[in-house]
């Protein structure tokens, strides 16, 4: 199902009534292509496997499926127009390619919704499962720092140089092609300060956006986002756009998520997402995640009844979260359903 309606955020709340009351976000993308061999010690990061190697993220977003994610985030995060033509592209190709993580996540839910249906013999089980994983493809919209690959996404720290509009200038296309692809819905995420999710709320605007999209922050003390902006403040701007269907948390420690959600929900009445990591440390002059608090996926779900509890209704995970950690989030938050799985996708 699609999420274009004139109330965007009643068709959220459809769509989470269909997932079984909280829908359950995908892991780990560059995490998974990792596993899966993928080099992304790369500027574009997971960006760079939609020219090398789209059928594994066509493979990765299957994974993600069959542990039992409603929502797709596509491999756009770190894509950028201007990314793609440092690397020798033209602007015609970039903004194929970003089109073309669209694709792939289309791709993926069809091979997988096929699966679901195949067998007379489990037609009517496979039907009623079916029913109840309805699957969104989110569109995802990375930050300018992680276009600078420099760590900035985590310190919400672009120099006085960086105006807003510097920042609109940058999203403007990249948005208007990512909407155009026709997404479900469109996630800005990892939104790390006040200006820029200022930026994005008038480009919604100003591009006259008609998807609807969800803003989802990051923080690294539990108050605020990581440049140290109100938290309340970025959940205002957020929580004043007309097709903001849900807003958030990601790339957080687990450990703030529960006090974060109570935040949140004082500035907002519209449904609630977090998809934190896994609680490590991202050191960007060796572009690699560094241990430090992180947790097992057992921990991790641990954590889930008690978010779903306070409110969060779209539960996911984040950098080095993986298929295993979805699985057990699906099951946590929807203990009475086997998490369906198709026989043997082939790509």
């Amino acid at each position: 199902m699609g999420l274009g309606a004139k109330d965007p955020t009643t068709m959220m709340r459809e769509f989470l009534r269909e997932a079984g009351g909280c829908a359950v976000i995908d892991g780990g993308l560059a995490t998974q292509l990792e596993a899966n061999g993928a080099d992304l010690k790369d500027a574009l990061w997971s960006a760079k496997c939609l020219f090398t190697s789209p059928d594994l993220i066509r493979k990765v977003h299957l994974d993600y499926l069959e542990a039992g994610a409603n929502i797709l985030m596509t491999a756009s995060y770190q894509a950028t127009i201007q990314g793609f033509e440092s690397r020798g592209f033209s602007r015609e190709e970039s903004e194929a390619l970003l089109q073309r993580s669209v694709e792939i996540a289309y791709e993926a839910r069809d091979i997988f919704h096929k699966r679901y249906l195949k067998g007379p013999q489990n037609a009517d089980k496979n039907e009623n499962a079916f029913k109840r994983h309805p699957i969104l493809v989110a569109a995802s919209v990375g930050s300018y720092g992680a276009y600078l690959a420099d760590g900035s996404e985590y310190s919400g720290d672009y120099g006085e140089a960086v105006t807003l509009e510097t920042l609109k200038d940058f999203h403007r296309r990249r948005l208007q092609v990512l909407s155009e692809a026709g997404p479900d819905i469109v996630a800005f995420e990892t939104i790390p300060n006040k200006l820029e999710a200022q930026v994005y709320a008038e480009l919604l605007e100003e591009c006259n956006i008609k998807i609807p999209a969800w803003f989802s922050f990051n923080s690294k003390d539990g108050i605020n986002v990581v440049s140290g902006d109100s938290l309340l403040e970025c959940v205002s701007i957020a929580d004043s756009c007309e097709n903001v269907v849900a807003i958030g948390i990601n790339c957080t420690p687990p450990r703030f998520i529960h006090k974060l959600i109570l935040s949140i929900r004082k500035a907002t009445n519209k449904p609630i997402l977090v998809y934190p990591n896994s609680g490590e440390s991202y050191d960007a002059d060796r572009k690699e995640w560094v241990a430090s608090t992180d947790v097992s996926d057992e921990d991790f779900v641990s954590y889930v009844s008690r978010w779903h509890e306070a409110g969060a209704s779209l539960i996911g995970g984040c950098c080095r979260t993986t298929p295993n950690t979805i699985r057990a989030v699906s099951r946590a938050l929807h203990k009475e359903d086997d998490v369906f799985k198709p026989d043997g996708i082939q790509i």
